[in-house]
């Protein structure tokens, strides 16, 4: 039997660290496919930890189980039931919760996610559009850098094209 293939074209950050070209794979892997859309949530998560899995407010790099007061992680979970709710995720999928993979595991079955998650898996939107969302899910205090650090990612974004099997078995 031959082998069919095609040709999908994705998003990438050739120039980014593991956890900002982890993170758009996955992201796309969701569905969530627009330049803009993604751009929003990469340059919100820089705002947010600077990518750090592992940072308590205010900066220090600490285990889950030692930041006990302000926000923890990738998006900085600060209220009781987003803080221990990854607590929880991650214990019961045997992951470590200071780990990327934990919290990026988690952040999808958040509620505030899931709300807004269809909006970012619409394509054609404004980047305004995109950070409307973005303020739904993570209920910023200070807007900072948002803006900005999405505008960069925009910019470093490049399309790639990847082989791929597409037999069906």
């Amino acid at each position: 039997m031959a082998v069919e293939t095609k040709t999908v074209t994705k998003w990438d950050l050739p120039n980014g660290n593991y956890a900002e070209r982890y993170i758009i794979r996955v992201l796309q892997e969701r569905g969530i496919e627009d330049k803009y859309a993604l751009a929003v949530i990469l340059g919100n998560i820089k705002q947010e930890s600077k990518f750090n899995s592992n940072i308590c407010e205010g900066g220090a790099r600490v285990d889950y189980h030692r930041c006990y007061h302000g926000g923890y992680g990738l998006i900085q979970w600060t209220t009781s039931d987003r803080y221990y709710g990854l607590g929880r995720h991650a214990r019961a999928q045997g992951m470590n919760p200071s780990t990327l993979e934990a919290q990026v595991s988690y952040l999808f079955t958040e509620r505030q996610w899931r709300g807004i998650e269809g909006r970012m898996k619409t394509p054609g939107k404004s980047m305004g559009y995109y950070m409307d969302s973005a303020y739904y899910w993570l209920g910023w205090g200070i807007h900072g850098n948002r803006t900005a650090y999405s505008q960069q990612y925009l910019n470093a974004m490049v399309q790639t094209d990847t082989v791929v099997d597409d037999t069906n078995k």
